[in-house]
């Protein structure tokens, strides 16, 4: 039986970002496109079609957080904003800047904190790390840092460990890295990146609401 296309219906590529999303949250599966071919299978649609753009499935993403558990999400959400903020301070000579689903919202159970971090050298960060008795894992990420076809990625060291038992990566960038960064590979713009004091506004209720949309608990007296 031939599978349907996508190309031209919008329910389908409504219905294909919605099953990618649910892969991307309950499989941790971090890689948009393969979520959006494996959700194309289960769905039994043709991937040869125009796919949901990358966007899409981050919205996507959030809705079904907010759907299937707003309430537990959000205080999810506050403590990986509180592990994030901790992990900044402790990196606290590079500038740490906060990215990535923490930051925006759609951190699930299988999300890592990002940090962006700035230094002379990978090495002074893991420097910095083993002096504080943690155990690391380096790898290497290829991010864009300019707009356009021709633009190829760089490759940028990191590091992973895990602080108040969640999973940190920490990506290392030149000193003058700070002032612009990376393309972000969900919708072509420079990455949204947060300081720690930005990060600390996030978990401040405003009238008795956070940022979340979830209520501050009075405390007694």
């Amino acid at each position: 039986m031939p599978r349907k296309p996508t190309n031209g219906d919008s329910r389908a590529r409504q219905l294909l970002a919605q099953e990618a999303a649910k892969i991307i949250v309950e499989q941790g599966i971090r890689d948009y496109r393969a979520a959006k071919i494996k959700a194309a299978e289960r769905l039994g649609l043709s991937t040869r079609g125009s796919l949901p753009r990358n966007a899409e499935i981050e919205r996507a993403v959030g809705e079904h957080l907010q759907l299937f558990g707003r309430e537990s999400h959000a205080d999810f959400l506050r403590v990986m904003r509180e592990v994030a903020l901790s992990a900044m301070e402790m990196l606290s000579p590079f500038a740490p800047r906060l990215v990535g689903p923490v930051l925006s919202g759609i951190a699930d159970p299988n999300s890592a904190v990002n940090l962006h971090v700035f230094a002379d050298s990978p090495e002074s960060v893991a420097m910095r790390l083993t002096d504080l008795g943690y155990d690391y894992k380096p790898y290497e990420r290829r991010l864009k840092t300019s707009r356009g076809r021709g633009a190829t990625p760089d490759t940028f060291a990191g590091f992973r460990f895990d602080h108040q038992q969640t999973s940190v990566e920490a990506t290392v960038f030149a000193v003058d890295g700070i002032r612009q960064a990376p393309i972000s590979p969900i919708n072509g713009k420079p990455m949204k990146r947060a300081d720690a004091k930005a990060v600390s506004a996030l978990l401040e209720p405003v009238d008795g609401t956070f940022v979340d949309g979830s209520k501050a608990q009075r405390s007694e007296p």
